[in-house]
């Protein structure tokens, strides 16, 4: 360490030259090796601002800006990254003034005239903690650095858990998976354009991903079932919402409060006739609603084994019908509004096989899900 502090920058401020060469000399033969020296005090703030020293002796009394002075303009701008002490060099010792360097700042004094042993020794001691205090915030920015990169590589792993678990759901009915990729990600868009923050934003993305995981406990001869459910069957196919909740859990972790949030609730109707709680409007979470119109426009244009794809022009005309209904008015509105967006992410998202939506007419006798309720041949997720 003593070579550390022998090699310190140490700037000297005095009004009075002779000072300034006394101490000089002392750290000269000290072996100081980088010293720095002004008699004019009204550069000293400029100095340390850009010199990166690691000691400053300032001299009190001075004429235009005395050290007190530059004290209230420089303290203010040392932080931990660039800390140095200040030592005062004065012939006043009253108390008035120790109390005003203290107050502003200063570390220590050395008093005139001075003492080769206690200037040195002054001098070592603040060097010393100057040196042990850089090394100890070098060190606490490594170990945020490796915190931090240890957070998101928790982080990555978690999100790409919550990927592959909202896949393991899509494929019992949906071999590509892709629509679960889709729909999380026109969840974002119609988040950001509804204004909700970054953060919400990001959750809504990755969380939307997991809103048909309970789809893992519906038997196969239901969910994969061609042709219209029975009122039993339907009445299973609806538990998928309760599954998916379960599954999930409740873990105290924002991303898995509104997965479980969006599992369960994605299937609320803005009118309060969904399920599986009959929620209405702003009672059902924001996620939720943005998730409903995701998966419905989504699912509609998607081939399932009990439907093939709609058109485009007939999926829109539903959302817009729905609006009120089914959906929140308002993010029907932000959907239309980054429309071209959306359809810009089923072009990137395509699924494997036929996915031309304008092309394929709507299958009249294989699309209906609920049984016995009169409704137009719809997906399930509606």
């Amino acid at each position: 360490m003593k070579d550390k502090i022998r090699q310190s920058r140490i700037l000297i401020v005095d009004d009075n030259a002779a000072n300034i060469a006394l101490l000089e000399n002392i750290l000269d033969v000290e072996g100081f090796e980088d010293i720095t020296s002004t008699t004019d005090p009204c550069s000293v703030v400029s100095l340390c601002v850009n010199g990166n020293y690691d000691l400053l002796l300032l001299d009190i009394r001075m004429p235009r800006m005395s050290g007190l002075d530059i004290m209230r303009e420089l303290v203010p701008r040392i932080t931990p990254e660039n800390y140095f002490p200040i030592i005062v060099l004065t012939a006043q010792l009253d108390e008035e003034t120790r109390r005003q360097a203290l107050s502003l700042g200063a570390k220590d004094f050395l008093t005139k005239p001075f003492e080769l042993w206690e200037a040195v020794l002054r001098i070592e001691n603040q060097l010393e903690t100057q040196y042990l205090l850089r090394q100890e915030y070098r060190r606490s920015i490594l170990l945020e650095q490796k915190v931090a990169e240890r957070t998101r590589e928790i982080h990555a792993v978690q999100l790409e858990i919550v990927r592959r678990l909202g896949l393991a759901g899509e494929f019992r009915d949906n071999e590509t998976g892709a629509h679960v990729v889709r729909m999380s990600r026109i969840s974002e868009v119609l988040a950001r354009g509804a204004g909700l923050d970054e953060t919400t934003c990001s959750l809504i993305l990755h969380a939307s991903a997991m809103h048909d995981v309970g789809k893992i406990g519906i038997p196969d001869h239901i969910l994969l079932k061609e042709g219209k459910l029975t009122a039993a069957e339907w009445k299973i196919m609806q538990e998928h919402t309760k599954i998916g909740q379960r599954i999930i859990g409740s873990y105290p972790s924002p991303l898995i409060e509104m997965a479980s949030s969006i599992a369960r609730s994605h299937h609320e109707k803005w009118d309060g006739s969904g399920y599986p709680d009959g929620l209405c409007q702003r009672e059902i979470p924001v996620a939720a609603r943005i998730a409903a119109i995701s998966d419905v426009f989504d699912a509609l244009l998607s081939a399932r084994p009990y439907k093939k794809p709609w058109p485009l022009e007939k999926a829109l005309a539903l959302l817009r019908s729905n609006a009120g209904s089914h959906f929140d008015p308002e993010l029907i509105e932000v959907f239309f509004d980054y429309c071209d967006d959306i359809l810009a992410i089923r072009r990137q998202c395509p699924d494997p096989t036929v996915d031309n939506t304008n092309e394929i007419s709507i299958d009249s006798t294989g699309c209906h899900r609920e049984g016995g309720t009169g409704k137009e041949n719809l997906p399930c997720a509606l």
